[in-house]
This record gives C-alpha cells, structure tokens and sequence, in this order.
C-alpha cells in the first residue's frame, strides 16, 4: 500500500471503501443507554441524542463529568449495545458491524494504555499495519513536529512524551474521522497549538474530527459546531458564528473612565471600582479606539461565546476569569 499523504482519500481505508461516498461519518438518532437497577427505575446515562458529523467538519463535544459523552462515544465505537436509537460510523452499525464500522475511525481515550515496551516507530507502523497501509513517512514528519525521538522505548518517556506518541500513531494513517477525548492534556502551548493547526488542516482535507476538550478556548478555535450534553440530555448547540458573536472585555484602570463608550455595551463601567467589564455585540475600530483612550492598564478580550459554553455547561455556576 502507498504512504499516506496530505492528498489521501480520507474515504478509503485501506484496500476496502466505506459504503459509496457517505454523507454522514457520525449519525446518532434518538440514542440512548439505560442501565437496570435492582429495586429501582433504570439509570439513563444517555437521552435521544441526535448528532451528525460530516466529512471536513470538526464537531466539539462538551458537558461536565457525567453529562453523557463518555457513553456517547462507547456508543458511536461498538462498545456498548444502544437501549434506543441507531447509531452509525461511517454508515455502518458499530455494534452488528463492528469491524467495518471501526476501519473508519481512530479514537485517543483520555486515559491512554499504550505499548510501552515498544518505541514510536515500533508502535505507530505496528497500528498503522493492521489497517493494511505503510506510512513511515508520515510518521517521520510528525515525530518532526511533535520533536519526538523515534527509537526511545516509550515507558521511558514523560506523560507529555506517550502523548505525544499516541498522537503520532493516531494522526499517521489519516483515517476518516477522528474522535480526540482530552487531545491537549499534558501538552505544552507550543505543541498544542501545533495540533490545533494539524485538526484545522485535516478538516480542509476532509477529514471528520470529534473533538471533546476541557479547555473552551480551543473548542472556539477549532470547532464548526459545538454538541453541549447535561445529565445525558442534549443542552446546547452552537455554529462557530453564534460562538465568535460580540466580545467580552475585562480591564483594569489607573482611574476612573473619561468618556462613554461609543457603542451599545452591557456590564460593569468601572463606576465603583477600577475595572471594565463589559459585552459588546458590535465589536470593531470604534471600541478599540476608545479602549485606547482609557486609563487601562490590563486588558482581556475574548469572544462572548467562551462564556456562554461556560453558562451552558456549569447553569447557574458558570465559571468566569477575571483579571
């Protein structure tokens, strides 16, 4: 078989295609898990979940603990039968079909169990080769990027280092989709965003990515979509263009404010402390100029979509960061 490249087919997996050209990578419909309790109703960890993911789009996937999205994805990779619904992998049914289903896909857990005995190269050929393809080359060039040695027994390797390492072995075959639980963990800023921009290329690509992360400021990034799951509900779900919609500014100041902002903004103006924080919808120019013209000291601008993840994960105990 032919090296991957950055020209794959992300549609063909090894010597065999996908069902003819789907539309449709992740289909989950009306998907729910219950568990049988003795002496008590069942325990549903997963309600009538109904989420797509396309070829070329990165779909985050977020809750906090016990929202449902571990079982969502035991779901989507064959390793639990649904208790309602349909589920599909690349149009296949990951429990009847599991092989076929699981050709599509390549899945990092959040708590990684690798061969530690063995070296990257050694590791990341052996996974490549089951699914019948060589890709030295490609494993070369992200060893390169992750500056991983490739000869190192990965047992002798930081939790950042086997990371890394699951990451090269996951991202060399170029599979169709890609489920990434907690990609960033342990990363530094520079390798996560070197993976940030290797999720962003692939997309172009068309490859599928199910991206689950903790930290939102990466989910705005990367994501076309965002899938939020509270008690094993479906809570929200936002295009990018909802989530970059208007900015949040926080700032301190040396004084008092001299002049009312130029636009319509909501929050605290720094009245009774010596701080801004304030939304505005119609961020741009006019805000910034008069930004400038203030005593600030500090400032923090992000997107008013960070916050609203926020507000749709923790309700009521949405987390805030205040300079």
């Amino acid at each position: 078989m032919p090296a991957a490249t950055g020209t794959a087919n992300f549609l063909t997996l090894g010597k065999d295609p996908v069902p003819e050209s789907p539309q449709l990578l992740v289909e989950m419909k009306g998907l729910g898990k219950s568990y049988n309790r003795l002496f008590s109703p069942p325990f549903w960890a997963l309600h009538s979940l109904n989420l797509t993911v396309r070829p070329g789009e990165v779909v985050g996937l977020l809750g906090p603990n016990g929202s449902g999205k571990s079982t969502a994805l035991r779901l989507l990779l064959g390793f639990l039968r649904p208790s309602t619904g349909s589920v599909r992998l690349a149009g296949y049914d990951p429990w009847t079909q599991g092989y076929l289903a699981r050709r599509a896909v390549a899945y990092l857990p959040g708590e990684l169990r690798l061969y530690e005995n063995l070296t990257l190269r050694q590791m990341a050929g052996f996974l490549a080769n089951l699914r019948g393809m060589e890709v030295d080359s490609e494993i070369r060039h992200l060893a390169d990027i992750f500056r991983l040695p490739l000869d190192t027994v990965l047992r002798s390797g930081s939790s950042g280092m086997r990371r890394k390492a699951a990451l090269v072995a996951l991202l060399a075959p170029r599979p169709p989709l890609l489920v990434l639980d907690e990609p960033t963990n342990t990363l530094d800023p520079a390798m996560r965003a070197a993976l940030l921009e290797i999720i962003a290329e692939g997309a172009k690509q068309g490859q599928a990515i199910l991206f689950s992360s903790h930290v939102l400021e990466e989910v705005e990034a990367v994501c076309h979509r965002v899938i939020i799951l509270r008690h094993g509900k479906l809570e929200a779900e936002w295009e990018r263009s909802e989530m970059r919609r208007g900015r949040r500014i926080q700032a301190k100041l040396a004084g008092p404010i001299t002049s009312g902002p130029p636009v319509r903004v909501e929050g605290d103006m720094g009245t009774l402390s010596q701080k801004l924080d304030l939304e505005v919808e119609n961020f741009g120019p006019a805000i910034l100029n008069w930004l400038a013209s203030q005593p600030v000291t500090d400032l923090r601008i992000e997107p008013m979509g960070i916050g609203r993840l926020y507000q749709a994960i923790h309700g009521e105990r949405a987390l805030g960061v205040e300079l």
